[in-house]
């Protein structure tokens, strides 16, 4: 059992923020952490990996972290954090990275050898690609064979062919070392794949804390699919009424009520769902 309750002061372009967030995981969960920019994701991260100060109480497996007479440093948390930036050093090749945080040699060949990567273990940061660059992250984060894996966001930089190697890899290294998973992310088909769990943070507090098919599906009864979107325009075609909606990055059309036209506006955010393949409109 992972239990965290904590609060921190933050201080933003927005103003001040409280930080308060009071919840538990168990032992082997793969916990999401998805929510706005500003909610306070990252620093809840650096909180738990001890590089940051904050208010209250961090319990690991029995084992108190951070009370009022206890904080842990650092380097005494069985922890190993993947940053978005890969935060490598430019100056050691591969092995030296991961024999800078421990000197097992063996033990970083097998985590080379799992990644794909032994071969590059002579090479230096600036000769890699994004991908290998964070695959190199992921293994020294595990040189210390940490009990909890933090992770930033870390498929924001990757294409997609890249992306789904590395989740291939974090899922495998996730089961083989019997690791505590914290990510975040802002992908739902990412923390639908990888997690078993997720927190939505909002405004510095823990929203919702479910597992992503509740809280990702957000359709309810036989519904078959449901897209957020905004309204850009309303128009007429005949006798019939049609939505224009842009939804990620594509703009489709939505026959809709007259009386939905009435009551929906140029900008209003929307639902757009499909039950029996009729589609389903909704203001939210």
């Amino acid at each position: 059992m992972i239990k965290i309750n904590i609060k921190k002061m933050l201080h933003g372009s927005s103003g001040e923020m409280e930080l308060a967030c009071d919840f538990e995981i168990e032992k082997n969960d793969f916990l999401a952490i998805s929510g706005p920019s500003g909610s306070g994701k990252t620093t809840l991260l650096r909180i738990i990996a001890g590089l940051e100060e904050c208010e209250g109480e961090i319990t690991v497996e029995s084992e108190v972290w951070q009370n009022k007479k206890i904080k842990l440093p650092p380097q005494k948390r069985e922890v190993g954090f993947v940053f978005q930036d890969f935060a490598l050093f430019p100056n050691m090749s591969v092995i030296e990275n991961l024999l800078y945080v421990k000197k097992d040699k063996e033990f970083a060949f097998e985590l080379l050898k799992m990644a794909g990567l032994e071969e590059l273990a002579v090479r230096y940061p600036n000769t890699l690609s994004g991908g290998q660059k964070q695959r190199v992250a992921l293994c020294r984060a595990l040189m210390r064979k940490p009990k909890i894996l933090l992770m930033d966001e870390p498929f924001s930089a990757l294409d997609p062919v890249m992306r789904e190697k590395l989740q291939n890899d974090i899922a495998e290294f996730h089961t083989r070392f019997d690791l505590t998973t914290i990510m975040v992310s802002h992908s739902p088909s990412e923390i639908y794949r990888l997690a078993n769990k997720m927190i939505v943070l909002n405004n510095g507090k823990v929203e919702k804390l479910s597992s992503p098919k509740e809280l990702l599906l957000k359709t309810s009864g036989s519904a078959k699919f449901a897209f957020e979107g905004k309204i850009i325009d309303i128009v007429g075609v005949d006798v019939i009424n049609i939505a224009i909606i842009s939804i990620a990055n594509q703009i489709v059309e939505v026959v809709i009520s007259k009386k939905e036209a009435e009551e929906l506006k140029i900008g209003d955010k929307v639902v757009v769902s499909s039950k029996a393949y009729n589609p389903l409109i909704r203001k939210i």
